[in-house]
């Protein structure tokens, strides 16, 4: 399929930023989602050529195609679009510290082993400290979640 040369540029500029491409199985869609003023049907066209290179791998779910990029497919886009060594696509880099989520930060915040569980502790207790009646069992008619 012909596809111009405009929009191979940025389908190649989409996916390396990214290091992943997603387009839905629909050939007449006018216009991919993510790259504006590139019909759908030459998107998956321009990933099927570079999938028979092994430049990226495929998954198809759901009538999805999911794209990533190869070691062998960075190679290739780097050189087409002339950037340099230091430019790396989003699924390769590291993410910063400051972007992670913060999961025991602060007064009390956070997951905890053991300590003070506030007002779990006595849960399913009774006043007289017991946890099931003396007549309750596990038979018919034994109660329960609460029944008496």
């Amino acid at each position: 399929m012909m596809v111009k040369t405009i929009d191979r540029k940025a389908i190649y500029k989409y996916l390396f930023r990214e290091g992943v491409l997603v387009a839905k199985k629909d050939f007449i869609k006018e216009e991919h989602d993510e790259i504006k003023g590139v019909p759908n049907l030459q998107v998956i066209k321009v990933m099927q050529s570079l999938k028979s290179r092994n430049y990226i791998r495929e998954t198809f779910s759901w009538q999805y195609y999911y794209y990533y990029l190869t070691d062998e497919g960075i190679q290739y886009l780097r050189e087409y679009l002339h950037l340099p060594a230091e430019v790396t696509p989003l699924t390769t880099q590291k993410p910063q510290q400051s972007a992670r989520a913060d999961f025991g930060g602060g007064r009390g915040g956070g997951f905890k082993r053991g300590g003070d569980r506030g007002d779990r502790g006595n849960f399913r207790r009774r006043d007289d400290g017991g946890y099931r009646r003396e007549s309750g069992g596990f038979g018919r008619g034994g109660g329960g979640f609460g029944r008496n």
